[in-house]
């Protein structure tokens, strides 16, 4: 049996740069982001894929941070909300958040715009309902979700108008 490697390199395109790192095979991917890349966009609640809180895009898809290793990031192309940021959606969104009272402590508001991105992305006018399926693995104790489902309406009605 061999024995497991305490460092690993890995390589991978971070927010569209390219990353080279060594790092200890246990450690998280929420932890690597945060400590090793000073991306604190992305928040560690419960470290037990439960709050949504850390999540990230990962070769396009949305993954829980705290449940993934950075050894496993190793080839892929992630993207935090410091990545998404830049975009016409995030800004809108964000916009909206804020006047919309969104985000209260703003602790999942990193986690819940990245994720409503997606969703904008994927089906262009998400229905209310849809809105409210897609950020559902995103807990937010402040809101009550319903500020957060205004705020990604305005954003939309925002989006469409400046078309």
């Amino acid at each position: 049996m061999e024995p497991v490697k305490e460092n690993i390199e890995i390589t991978c395109l971070m927010n569209g740069k390219p990353v080279r790192q060594t790092v200890l095979s246990r450690m998280h991917l929420g932890d690597f982001l945060r400590s090793h890349l000073d991306l604190n966009g992305v928040h560690l609640g419960c470290e037990h894929g439960v709050c949504g809180a850390c999540t990230v895009l990962v070769d396009g898809l949305l993954v829980r941070s705290c449940l993934m290793l950075a050894a496993q990031i190793d080839g892929c192309d992630i993207q935090t909300i410091e990545g998404v940021v830049e975009s016409g959606v995030a800004n809108q969104l964000i916009d909206a958040f804020q006047k919309r009272n969104a985000a209260q402590c703003g602790f999942c508001s990193p986690a819940m715009i990245l994720t409503t991105v997606e969703i904008i992305k994927k089906t262009c006018r998400p229905t209310r309902q849809e809105i409210r399926e897609a950020i559902s693995g995103n807990y937010c104790r402040c809101t009550g979700y319903q500020a957060i489902v205004d705020a990604v309406e305005d954003a939309l009605d925002q989006l469409e108008a400046n078309r």
